[in-house]
């Protein structure tokens, strides 16, 4: 039964309206009310985002949800990345592919304490187990990879989908949560970084910014989308299918939009002289602005009836591979000394992808590690259906 809202799916205006009013609630609660001062905009942004869906305001699905995740999050990654600096980015990078690695064996961990856990209460929980642990290393593709390889029931699959998108909303705020904690940031080495909204009024206070700055950092933005999503469908279409999981896995590396943008930004930045840099001003405030959309529209999914309806206990198995990613990764990180801002990226590059990562990093005003997670988070992607199919074998036989 399609679900009644005051808002209909087929309204596009008025749902723009609402995804672009609660991004800017947002900013303006983060940095004018002083109650939410310690409340990070993402998750002020999650929470308006999941009291619409959950109150009947907005519908759980629509078409301008994905055109957000279609053209806004893709245009807001090349803005984010224009003021990096890519020395920086490629030092840092080495660093934390270590801790994505381990955290990678967390998301395995948990993905086989879920399974023993509930294995007498889920049906085909060996295919699902297999899928999101190949999910939850890399991300949504490889999600589509292993159901397509694993072919569970659509119910299942369907169920699993949403239950996945209440528990990515609940684990931002636990990431959240954790990195802003004054114990946590005792025990955990913190980076001197801005955490929270505590420095969002300062860090984005006003700026010279031009017309001519807006209009050359939209302009190259789209034109780096438009390139490397047209690069990938031609480079697909060249290389066909692999005929096998090694070749699959490289061609789909050679051939990922967001790995293909990521590299064309990077080469654009190296193109523009640092003395010129400057015509990129404004870059910043628009990309993070295209985030807190996307950090409303992830919490509008997650419609908590809908989970207790069809799927409680796949709620409790994705969070519990979730939580376990996160324990062990703290842990590995409490141990060879990285930062609470690095373990925190590294969990969310596995649970949620590179993508998701980056905008955690701008929300929680990480700058400096924007970069770095998304060039270690596309390793997920080369290794998160290897992940999956060695999961889904070991629980098969348990």
């Amino acid at each position: 039964m399609q679900q009644t809202t005051l808002i209909a799916a087929d309204n596009t205006l008025l749902l723009w309206a609402f995804l672009m009013l609660a991004a800017a609630a947002a900013i303006v609660i983060e940095q004018n009310v002083r109650w939410a001062a310690k409340i990070p905009g993402a998750v002020i942004a999650l929470l308006i985002a999941l009291a619409a869906s959950n109150f009947g305001i907005v519908p759980a699905d629509a078409p301008v949800y994905d055109a957000v995740w279609g053209y806004v999050v893709p245009l807001a990654v090349p803005l984010l990345l224009f003021q990096l600096d890519l020395h920086a980015v490629f030092k840092e990078s080495g660093r934390l592919l270590l801790l994505f690695l381990i955290s990678s064996a967390g998301t395995m961990a948990g993905a086989v304490a879920g399974f023993l856990m509930l294995r007498d209460y889920i049906p085909e929980l060996d295919k699902i187990t297999g899928m999101i642990a190949a999910s939850y290393t890399g991300g949504g593709v490889n999600f589509a990879a292993m159901a397509a390889k694993l072919q569970p029931s659509d119910s299942m699959k369907a169920a699993t989908i949403v239950a996945d998108n209440l528990m990515m909303a609940c684990y931002f705020v636990i990431l959240i949560a954790v990195s802003s904690s004054k114990l946590v940031r005792r025990i955990w080495r913190s980076g001197n970084e801005n955490t929270g909204s505590g420095g969002a009024a300062a860090y984005w206070r006003p700026k010279e910014i031009s017309l001519q700055n807006i209009a050359v950092s939209l302009g190259l933005s789209v034109l780096l989308v438009a390139l490397s999503f047209t690069l990938s469908g031609w480079l697909k279409a060249q290389l066909g299918e692999g005929g096998n999981i090694f070749t699959d896995m490289l061609f789909g590396l050679i051939t990922d939009k967001y790995l293909l943008l990521t590299t064309l930004t990077f080469i654009a930045i190296l193109l523009v002289p640092r003395r010129r840099r400057n015509v990129l001003n404004g870059s910043q405030e628009l990309g993070t602005y295209a985030i807190y959309l996307f950090f409303v529209v992830i919490g509008i999914p997650a419609s908590i009836p809908l989970i207790m309806q069809q799927a409680p206990l796949l709620f409790v198995f994705t969070l519990t591979v979730a939580v376990v990613n996160l324990v062990i990764t703290m842990a590995a990180g409490k141990l060879l000394r990285y930062t609470i801002e690095e373990i925190t990226l590294a969990c969310n590059a596995n649970i949620g992808g590179p993508t998701t990562a980056a905008a955690l990093a701008i929300g929680q005003g990480w700058r400096s590690l924007v970069g770095p997670i998304l060039v270690i988070g596309t390793v997920g992607y080369i290794i998160g259906n290897y992940i999956g199919s060695l999961v889904y074998a070991l629980v098969s036989t348990m």
